[in-house]
């Protein structure tokens, strides 16, 4: 299961692991637009549970280009992940230019109230290259 996952970080009892796909047929190379999906899997390996709050991210193209985007949970959901248990979501990113990367990090609240930050591995966004 790992190796479907090969971008992986731990904070404290919880692992963020993500696995990229980039998406030929949402990307419009001719028009300056690659587009990838990325699955995320945040597991609980802890001993209470956690919900997650809100995420930061960082995106970066291939040109250098900084992009933060920050909001309320993911995919429209606030989750509580309990005990030996995983929470996966599937979102996308589009992109000018063929490369770039992502990382960010959730905020989390433990079911004592404690809050902190999880790390999202920073992982590569990059398109096959395609003959011309």
């Amino acid at each position: 299961m790992k190796s479907f996952f090969p971008h992986s970080a731990t904070t404290k009892s919880v692992t963020v692991r993500v696995a990229v796909s980039f998406l030929p047929e949402q990307s419009e190379p001719g028009r300056g637009r690659w587009f990838w999906a990325y699955h995320v899997r945040i597991e609980n390996e802890g001993k209470m549970a956690v919900q997650l709050i809100s995420r930061e991210w960082t995106i970066s193209d291939g040109r250098g280009g900084r992009h933060e985007v920050q909001g309320e949970g993911v995919v429209g959901e606030q989750p509580v992940i309990e005990p030996g248990t995983a929470f996966d979501y599937v979102s996308g990113c589009p992109l000018n230019t063929p490369t770039g990367w992502m990382e960010g990090r959730y905020r989390m609240v433990g079911a004592d109230g404690r809050a902190f930050e999880a790390d999202i591995p920073r992982f590569p966004l990059v398109a096959p290259a395609v003959a011309s």
